[in-house]
């Protein structure tokens, strides 16, 4: 045999096998629905639902077939039937001039109230922002304390410190060189007797826009605030373009709960001018009572009710038009 045919064969590798395919994903287990389960969560709202269509459904309800009816003392007290009028009463209040000029006033004195408080609840926010532990503590404490004292409280303390005889303010102004308050009263023309109400009003809404806004100025990146000084930005241009715009949707909500809240002002007129307002102190809200409840025409105090309503309606459909457009925003 020759050394060719003792030679060992060479070896062959094995053909290299394909890897194995990845297991399949499981598929999530689907939750399964529980009979009755969708039923759960409105069985646990229902007794709130109840309370909310009794409270608020059938006294709108009620409003509303007022205003279509002719109601007054003698249907009132059962003598005669309710009539059904149709748009009769909307018509004598829209062309009422009275009505016109009780609109245009509310609106006016509702701006007024809504522009000091938003602007000095910010004043303070800010400020708070900006003071030791101790003074910021003190400060929420007063907040907190004129917030909560009753309407009829605050109203008789303004209605001292605003006195012709014995007001605290005009024997303040008194002391001034050249200026002569003694006696001086503030009720005796409508917009002044009003912007003292205004003042009123302003004094109890402020604590709680300062409250939200100071939660809301804790969520500000601080490292935002920095960057902005870095690039050159003073404390307007800080607060224009960095804080603004992330306390945009906080604003915004409480810029329309003080206008829904300021156009429904009544204890304070109410009670300032002893339970009988003047021609020149009527809001819509006391308008509204005193042909309710002192002419005793029942009907056309409710259509001017319900026009309110309409009126916060519209302020509510521009609050959710604008949280729309934040939401799309962000």
């Amino acid at each position: 045999m020759s050394a060719a045919d003792t030679t060992t064969p060479a070896k062959v590798p094995p053909a290299r096998q394909a890897p194995p395919p990845p297991p399949a994903a499981k598929e999530p287990a689907r939750a399964k629905r529980t009979p009755g389960g969708t039923a759960v969560p409105w069985a646990l709202l229902a007794p709130c639902l109840l309370v909310l269509v009794l409270v608020l459904g059938y006294p709108l309800v009620r409003l509303v077939t007022l205003s279509f009816q002719k109601f007054g003392q003698p249907q009132l007290w059962g003598f005669q039937p309710a009539e059904s009028v149709g748009f009769d009463n909307f018509a004598n209040v829209l062309g009422d001039g009275e009505f016109w000029s009780v609109v245009l006033r509310t609106i006016v004195f509702a701006a007024g109230c809504v522009v000091f408080t938003m602007v000095a609840g910010m004043l303070i926010a800010l400020l708070l922002q900006r003071v030791s532990g101790w003074v910021k503590m003190l400060i929420n404490i007063v907040l907190v304390a004129s917030w909560g004292m009753p309407i009829i409280v605050a109203t008789t303390v303004f209605k001292w410190l605003f006195d012709a005889d014995y007001g605290i303010l005009n024997a303040l102004l008194s002391k001034l060189p050249g200026v002569e308050m003694i006696g001086h009263n503030w009720f005796a023309s409508g917009p002044e007797g009003l912007a003292v109400i205004m003042l009123l009003v302003v004094w109890g809404a402020v604590p709680f826009v300062v409250i939200t806004l100071s939660a809301g100025l804790t969520q500000v990146p601080k490292e935002l605030e920095e960057a902005a000084r870095l690039d050159g930005a003073g404390a307007w241009g800080v607060f224009r373009h960095v804080t603004l715009p992330i306390l945009k949707p906080i604003i915004v909500m409480l810029t329309t709960l003080s206008v829904i809240w300021d156009v429904g002002v009544f204890p304070q007129v109410f009670v300032m001018r002893g339970g009988h307002p003047e021609a020149e102190f009527q809001l819509l809200t006391t308008y509204s009572y005193d042909k309710a409840f002192v002419v005793n025409d029942y009907a056309q105090g409710s259509a001017i009710a319900l026009l309110t309503v309409v009126l916060l309606l519209g302020v509510v459909a521009v609050y959710m038009r604008q949280m729309l457009k934040i939401g799309e925003v962000e």
